[in-house]
């Protein structure tokens, strides 16, 4: 009994490595988009997940997706739009037939593999809204004073559908 729970541990080992190590939960914890509480729902979501592949028998990719695009929209407020739902899906559905097949040693490889690339973190940095345009022209007049601007620089697009909603949409840069 103590060596089964010692395995199903080994796999919530994986679920966080590969949780923690995905960029898009990174910066919607970093940024605060689950608001305070976000490290604490980004734990949380380990052990859902884990949950997840133990109560359900033969899942396949999309449904894998599928749930894990929905817990971050639900406690994150973030649509996951950059592509990188099927990698995260597939590696934990990677992790889960190695503990199933009992391949212990791979699978603690593969986690190692994902922890020893943890120091790589995402980093965004989000616009500063409380100032005005004519004072960051200011600062590039005064950062690049050899040039010489003629017209003053196009005004920002309008906020898109998603932001004027309140959601964060991640899309992979193209």
């Amino acid at each position: 009994m103590a060596a089964a729970a010692a395995s199903r541990e080994l796999f919530a080992e994986g679920v966080r490595a590969v949780l923690h190590s995905w960029p898009v939960l990174q910066i919607a914890v970093d940024n605060g988009f689950g608001g305070v509480f976000g490290p604490q729902k980004a734990d949380w979501m380990v052990g859902v997940v884990q949950q997840y592949f133990h109560d359900n028998a033969d899942l396949q990719q999309c449904e894998v997706e599928d749930f894990i695009g929905q817990l971050m929209d639900q406690e994150f407020d973030t649509v996951v739009d950059d592509g990188s739902l099927p990698q995260v899906s597939l590696s934990l559905l990677q992790m889960f037939a190695q503990w199933q097949q009992g391949a212990l040693q791979q699978l603690k490889q593969t986690i190692n593999k994902l922890t020893s690339n943890k120091s790589q973190r995402a980093k965004v940095t989000a616009p500063d809204e409380e100032r005005d345009d004519e004072t960051q022209v200011m600062e590039c007049e005064a950062a690049s004073p050899s040039v010489n601007r003629t017209q003053p620089p196009p005004p920002p697009p309008p906020p898109s559908q998603d932001e004027e909603d309140g959601w964060t949409v991640v899309r992979k840069k193209k």
